[in-house]
């Protein structure tokens, strides 16, 4: 950067005055539009000239020109303007939570039927919102959440769980359901029960990603005597299918994940022992109390909005 380009300390409205001259091509017509007698016009072009080194008019006793310089310099300066008279609207929807950028984080499992629909949704709503979407489990999100890379995350998680150091709001609660390979016997079956599935090899997330739903599914073989016999652990939905469908064991996952449709892997409800809930789990939006821009507050209220929020619920599918 040389000594000139630091000096520049050039003003809007020494903008506006050049291109005032250089449609008007009159000093006086010029003057007159910007509400200013002609000499402070003449004074404020020559000093804009002076602070460029160079040449934007040739004037003459009778006419004013604009040069080359100047030609190739009006149209930014006209998009310049044009930008800086936005700016307070820009401000104002900022502020109104109508224009901005939303970090969201989400697990797989959201990914399947809720975020694609939501997304739509919100984007018809907040257009001019820019939504980026990061897949990341739901450790992850906690830490970019600290680290305030991410504005708000869809963390899986048992019922009644609540993460520390966050807000949530409870978004869908839906059963877990059992993959099986396909040529597996219990598969034959339309609802096998639970007692012929706990010494199935089984398949499973790390519980470091996601904890309460880990504690949760081994309680269930704690409360029948039994330890579950993991096979494999894999840290994606889609992989935990992919793992069965190679036979490597049976899984429990959240009833939307029969979305994803593998070859080799069926979902089937579980015929639970009398008395016994179906165990469940849920989804929550979470995001920092102290971190809330006016573009998140929407989308923490469009998710809580009851109508929507019912129509996000997971329903009971029929057959396998």
């Amino acid at each position: 950067m040389n000594d000139r380009s630091r000096s520049l300390r050039i003003e809007l409205r020494q903008w506006r005055q050049f291109v005032a001259l250089a449609e008007e091509l009159h000093f006086g017509r010029a003057a007159a539009r910007l509400h200013m007698t002609q000499p402070p016009l003449t004074q404020a072009i020559a000093a804009l000239e002076a602070a460029l080194g160079v040449r934007l008019f040739d004037r003459t006793q009778r006419s004013v020109q604009i040069t080359p310089a100047g030609a190739a310099l009006l149209p930014a300066v006209r998009e310049l303007l044009a930008r800086a008279q936005a700016l307070p609207e820009l401000a104002r929807a900022a502020a109104a939570g109508e224009l901005g950028r939303l970090r969201l984080a989400f697990v797989s499992t959201v990914g399947f039927e809720l975020l694609p629909r939501w997304v739509r949704a919100f984007r018809e709503q907040w257009p001019q919102v820019a939504l980026e979407l990061i897949e990341a489990t739901g450790d992850v999100q906690l830490e970019l959440l600290a680290r305030g890379e991410v504005d708000a995350g869809f963390l899986l998680h048992s019922p009644g769980f609540t993460a520390p150091g966050v807000a949530h709001a409870l978004i869908a609660s839906e059963p877990l359901v059992v993959a099986l390979p396909e040529s597996h016997p219990l598969a034959r079956e339309e609802r096998p029960a639970l007692k012929h599935l706990l010494d199935e090899p089984l398949v499973i997330f790390p519980r470091r990603i996601l904890p309460s739903l880990f504690d949760a599914i081994f309680a269930l073989y704690n409360t029948a005597g039994r330890v579950p016999q993991v096979a494999q652990e894999a840290i994606q939905m889609q992989t935990i299918v992919n793992l069965v469908s190679a036979g490597l064991g049976m899984a429990w996952v959240p009833q939307s994940v029969r979305q994803f449709q593998r070859p080799g892997v069926v979902y089937r409800s579980v015929v639970w022992p009398r008395g016994r809930a179906v165990p469940a789990c849920e989804t929550s939006l979470v995001w920092r109390a102290d971190a809330v821009s006016p573009a998140l507050a929407h989308f923490i209220g469009f998710a809580q909005e009851p109508p929507r929020c019912a129509a996000a619920r997971v329903a009971a599918p029929r057959g396998g």
